[in-house]
């Protein structure tokens, strides 16, 4: 769809199949100049800040190696334009997630009101049966001093719905409308990189 300039990472869920997904599709390609995260159909885990950091990572700056091209640092990063996919079958972390993207202004959310249920639980005291009992232990507010997310999910900036009708066409509206937002936004900031001053002369 891209050409190869932008690249996609889906995240099943804000636990350990999340951040696996996470670090196998992201550092594998910071040579992309913009990236499509998709949560939709996200299951939840934790509050997975440190995603959401390692995508707003800012460029501080290069360095010239003696050998070979230059590089940023942050080292594994992409700089470029993000877009995040949300559904309403996204919630738990899957409903934190989209909300701190919003909050550091990472980029747009396109899809679905995610479903909203971010009271957590903990400390779930197991049966003897193998089962176990959950009681609500937390829940989110801002730092407005309101309640958030609970019951009422995080909306996008671009609602997009998934019909089936364009599915069975072999289209995905959602995924397409992410893309041409990340597209958009390279043409309209074409990513720059800075060219490697002269050598100063110290003698």
């Amino acid at each position: 769809m891209t050409g190869g300039r932008v690249g996609y990472i889906y995240l099943p869920d804000t636990g350990n199949l999340g951040f696996i997904a996470f670090n196998r599709y992201f550092y594998s390609q910071t040579d992309k100049e913009g990236l499509v995260i998709d949560e939709r159909f996200n299951d939840g885990g934790h509050a997975a800040n440190s995603i959401i950091d390692t995508l707003a990572q800012p460029l501080l700056n290069y360095w010239a190696p003696r050998e070979g091209p230059d590089y940023a640092t942050p080292f594994g990063a992409v700089f470029g334009p993000k877009a995040m996919i949300i559904n309403e079958y996204a919630g738990s972390g899957g409903d934190a997630m989209p909300f701190y993207f919003r909050e550091r202004g990472i980029g747009p959310l396109v899809g679905k009101r995610t479903w909203g249920g971010l009271v957590g639980i903990g400390g779930e005291p197991l049966l003897m049966d193998g089962g176990y009992v959950t009681a609500p232990s937390f829940a989110a507010f801002s730092k407005e001093g309101k309640w958030i997310i609970e019951n009422e999910g995080v909306p996008p900036d671009y609602e997009v719905e998934f019909t089936p009708a364009l599915v069975v066409q072999g289209h995905d509206p959602q995924l397409e409308k992410a893309v041409e937002l990340v597209l958009e936004a390279l043409k309209n900031n074409p990513p720059k990189k800075t060219a490697r001053p002269a050598y100063p002369i110290r003698n």
